[in-house]
């Protein structure tokens, strides 16, 4: 989980409005932040398959919601994707 001041100042930086916790770049943002941590977890502790399990949902989850932020609205998309610098 991420600490309450990280994952506050995380919707201040990609929320649209303020206090805006619900839209696609606010949940992608904080998934991707859970995502790096749990990476870094996980290069330690090899052996934690259930950590790694959680890991691969959080990653299809992101990747759902980046589809259907590619499918609605690309340029928002693409702001995020170099923001996260997620993409090559």
């Amino acid at each position: 989980m991420l600490e309450k001041d990280t994952k506050s100042q995380i919707v201040k930086d990609f929320g649209i409005k303020e206090g805006d916790t619900g839209s696609a770049e606010v949940q992608v943002a904080i998934l991707t932040e859970q995502i790096n941590r749990l990476t870094v977890h996980l290069q330690n502790n090899k052996k934690d398959f259930s950590s790694a399990r959680g890991l691969m949902k959080m990653v299809g989850r992101r990747k759902n919601l980046l589809a259907y932020l590619a499918k609605n609205d690309v340029n928002r998309y693409r702001d995020l994707v170099k923001k996260l610098g997620l993409r090559k």
